[in-house]
């Protein structure tokens, strides 16, 4: 099962665009609001939408809460909707929508959940740098994570967005040359230092490195 969740913000007014990625990306959060966000969530806007992926229905329906805060409390207006991944229809469908799994399935997909908020845990510890992968579908992104995942390199993975630590700048421009050599020609590989764990991770049109 996929584990993508996207919540969707659509701005009465697009000026407020930039004002609601700003107050995101400046957002402090408290240590058990961490724990439900996942530690990253990759955030794109376009136009009077803005567009927030997580790794779980948790997570994303915590940046729900802390967005539905941030608009409240600078007065902006916009409508949300929280929508998942459905893997048969390959389409986002509404929250709302059972998905149609077995009782393997649904275990399959708790266990793999569990294991990727560990693994989550320790690749955003404190590392000092990042490489930051965007893609050009979800498939690539799935594919080239999971290649990352064999050779013993995992990533964080948003929707399109890959996201691995690096201990310092050199490591992090090797790694970044790695991932080039076996990422398709159209991936955008960059490196930036990581700065505050803050919990949303802007990516796409928008960018912030």
């Amino acid at each position: 099962m996929a584990n993508d969740w996207r919540v969707t913000v659509t701005l009465h007014e697009a000026s407020h665009a930039g004002q609601v990625m700003d107050s995101l990306r400046e957002h402090e959060v408290e240590d058990d609001v961490r724990r439900r966000l996942g530690h990253r969530v990759a955030v794109s806007a376009e136009g009077s939408t803005v567009y927030l992926y997580a790794g779980t229905e948790d997570a994303a329906r915590e940046a729900d809460r802390v967005v539905r805060d941030l608009a409240a409390q600078r007065g902006v207006a916009a409508d949300l909707a929280l929508d998942r991944w459905h893997p048969i229809e390959e389409e986002w469908e509404s929250a709302d929508v059972a998905m149609p799994q077995s009782d393997a399935e649904r275990q399959a997909e708790h266990q793999r959940l569990e294991q990727e908020e560990t693994r989550e845990s320790i690749e955003t510890g404190r590392t000092e740098w990042e490489v930051r992968v965007e893609m050009p579908s979800r498939h690539a992104a799935v594919q080239l994570a999971e290649r990352l995942e064999a050779d013993g390199r995992p990533a964080i993975r948003r929707w399109t967005l890959l996201v691995l630590g690096a201990n310092d700048e050199d490591d992090a421009i090797a790694l970044a040359q790695t991932i080039k050599k076996e990422a398709p020609a159209e991936a955008n590989v960059q490196i930036a230092q990581a700065g505050p764990l803050l919990p949303f991770a802007q990516y796409g049109p928008i960018p912030i490195w």
